[in-house]
């Protein structure tokens, strides 16, 4: 019960941010872009003209809503790692690093809802940075550490999008941004993460009995 409820979790928190995300984009007078317009934008409190990083207004009618979503994905993600601590991990120090930058992302993405760009910036870059570099460091790293017995898709396929994630958030930085847009680079480096979490959780919610059986020995895996 404990792994459906976490795999639960993560299925959960990844959809109503979807969902959200789409009620407050069509929300907006001006079309919402998702090449032109930072995910941020969403959640920013005010209506105003941004300047940087790249010139665009900005007025999101349902901050508060996409803000909760911000909110709600970083708890139901911590949640998850969090109660899944045994069954897709193999043990040892990378599956424990793999889980603690995981659990950072979440940490992030709740600061950003906790703290709007528009509100406290420093609050929000740092929500920015635990999501894109340190959580996807950890879905690098979870390709090495998830049990041999899931699929080598899950596997080997999180640690590529890992390795996606963290060199679009190098491109992004210095704002080459490929024809994709400030926007569309920016949810290169973010998207990967939620995918991966929701493919885990519902390959364990709809085959619950493989993981059951990469339940490890190693007591070390059961705590973050």
């Amino acid at each position: 019960m404990k792994l459906r409820i976490g795999y639960s979790a993560w299925i959960v928190g990844v959809v109503q941010f979807f969902v959200v995300h789409r009620i407050t984009e069509s929300a907006w007078d001006r079309p919402y872009s998702w090449a032109r317009n930072n995910i941020s934008d969403l959640g920013n409190a005010h209506c105003a003209l941004q300047a940087e990083p790249e010139p665009r207004y900005v007025c999101s009618p349902e901050h508060g809503l996409m803000n909760g979503s911000f909110v709600a994905l970083g708890v139901l993600l911590v949640v998850g790692v969090a109660l899944t601590g045994g069954a897709p991990w193999r043990g040892g120090r990378a599956a424990t690093a793999a889980r603690l930058l995981l659990a950072c992302a979440g940490v992030g993405f709740a600061l950003a809802g906790l703290a709007p760009a528009d509100v406290d910036e420093n609050l929000h870059v740092l929500g920015a940075l635990l999501i894109m570099a340190v959580g996807n460091a950890g879905l690098v790293l979870a390709g090495f550490a998830l049990a041999e017995r899931l699929p080598a898709s899950l596997r080997w396929g999180g640690g590529l999008l890992g390795v996606a994630a963290l060199t679009a958030l190098g491109l992004f930085l210095p704002r080459h941004y490929l024809g994709l847009g400030m926007g569309g680079m920016e949810r290169v480096a973010a998207f990967p993460l939620l995918f991966w979490a929701l493919t885990v959780g519902v390959h364990g919610v709809v085959r619950p009995d493989e993981s059951r059986r990469c339940l490890p020995n190693n007591s070390l895996t059961t705590t973050i």
